[in-house]
């Protein structure tokens, strides 16, 4: 039952909070990508409408809109709940961290493109990232920074437009 053991891993990255609200978006969200594995396409379109109804609840209640079509690696996390939205084209590694008021999505409506963001990625609240760019791992976003280049490993973006400081190396 992978679609548990997804759960079961989101809440150990909430500290086993079931309160949190990036949680319960976390479960609509397992739920979304859980009903593409059912094959007959009758037996699916029951879960298609439930998950349709939870997300839209789940956008009215927190705040946040994550499709359930955006790949997200282990422990995504969302540390403040309200106004973040997540284009469906956008792609998430492991062991990130988004706060309120994040953004990431298309630069522009006529290129259908988002973000690629990879590993320990660490976005500061209220902070937009916008195109088809990639950041890299480790990096840090600043707070309320408007990331609309690529950003590589080991580095920190900052100001508006983001201006690309690389972390020192011990």
């Amino acid at each position: 039952m992978k679609l548990f053991n997804n759960i079961q891993a989101d809440l150990a990255t909430y500290d086993g909070s079931w309160s949190s609200q990036g949680f319960w978006v976390m479960l609509v969200y397992r739920f979304g990508r859980w009903r593409y594995t059912i094959n007959n396409r009758m037996v699916r379109k029951p879960f298609s409408l439930l998950y349709r109804v939870l997300y839209k609840l789940i956008q009215i209640v927190t705040g946040i809109e994550l499709p359930c079509e955006v790949p997200v690696g282990a422990n995504f996390r969302i540390d403040h709940f309200g106004d973040i939205i997540i284009s469906g084209y956008a792609s998430f590694g492991d062991n990130c961290v988004l706060r309120n008021g994040v953004t990431v999505g298309l630069k522009n409506i006529e290129e259908k493109a988002a973000p690629c963001i990879g590993n320990n990625v660490n976005i500061g609240a209220g902070a937009k990232i916008l195109g088809n760019i990639t950041i890299g791992n480790n990096v840090d976003i600043g707070a309320n920074a408007v990331v609309i280049s690529p950003v590589p490993d080991n580095a920190i973006a900052v100001g508006v437009p983001a201006k690309i400081i690389l972390k020192k190396t011990v």
